[in-house]
């Protein structure tokens, strides 16, 4: 059986579709992984993850654009970054950054390192989000 272009471009073509609809399918059901504060390690860099803990310290950039929180789950803490985008999406929300403290929430963001420390950098402004 000789593989002709148009036959080759019809195979390409199919598989693509497979692909896309086994996407469509099974996003819905990937979950993003809940970890402890203190499970958090350099080999989970650039991984989004899941934390719940307590909101103990807001601070603000020296710009006013972002905002820096400590959220400590009883074991560890972690700092969390807020950038200006996801500060205009908490404020749509008519919450403020400051509303945090000393309250328990549920952060969604990735895994990354600065300055040899590791940090999480919120996903978005749905992200965050105050548990009873």
């Amino acid at each position: 059986m000789e593989i002709t272009d148009d036959k080759l471009l019809r195979i390409a073509l199919v598989t693509s579709l497979i692909g896309i609809i086994g996407l469509i399918i099974f996003t819905p059901t990937i979950e993003v992984k809940e970890v402890g504060i203190g499970d958090i390690n350099r080999g989970m860099i650039d991984e989004e993850v899941k934390v719940t803990g307590v909101i103990t310290d807001v601070a603000q950039s020296s710009s006013k654009t972002s905002y820096f929180l400590t959220i400590n789950d009883g074991e560890a803490q972690i700092p969390l970054i807020i950038f200006e985008s996801q500060v205009s999406e908490i404020q749509s929300r008519n919450l403020d950054i400051e509303d945090f403290k000393d309250r328990k929430v549920q952060v969604v963001g990735t895994i990354t390192e600065y300055n040899s420390d590791l940090e999480l950098i919120l996903s978005n402004g749905d992200s965050l989000r105050i548990i009873n």
